[in-house]
């Protein structure tokens, strides 16, 4: 258009008007966030539940804690979900571990898994009985 007005962006055109590095106050990781694994358990606390963290928490902090208050959420999942960065969900993670909000369940890192043949010596011994 000669006018320019297809030049224009209006609000829905604009896309997010937040950006992930706004979330996180500039931060891009976290104190705890070596141990956030992708496959990790986030689980909501029992003090998530009082009233007066809805009024103090980000809406993005506050969306992981009902998605974890409903069931046990993988760090992958919650990324999905919220539609943002690993990095990002890594560091509002952190901060609500931080609150006592969240618990993280790591999984066993494979190196500290049983070997098998201990597992299999452990099931004939006990057969043997």
């Amino acid at each position: 258009m000669p006018d320019g007005s297809a030049d224009q962006w209006f609000d829905d055109d604009a896309g997010p008007v937040v950006r992930p590095y706004a979330m996180t106050r500039g931060r891009t990781s976290h104190a705890g966030q070596h141990r956030l694994d992708l496959i990790a358990l986030v689980v909501a606390e029992a003090a998530a539940d009082d009233p007066v963290w809805d009024a103090t928490l980000s809406p993005e902090h506050a969306h992981i804690l009902g998605l974890c208050r409903a069931r046990p959420q993988s760090v992958a999942e919650l990324a999905a979900d919220l539609d943002l960065a690993i990095g990002v969900v890594r560091v509002l993670i952190g901060d609500l571990a931080d609150d006592e909000l969240v618990h993280v369940t790591r999984p066993v890192p494979p190196a500290e898994l049983p070997d098998e043949s201990i597992l299999r010596e452990v099931i004939d011994g006990l057969r043997a009985l």
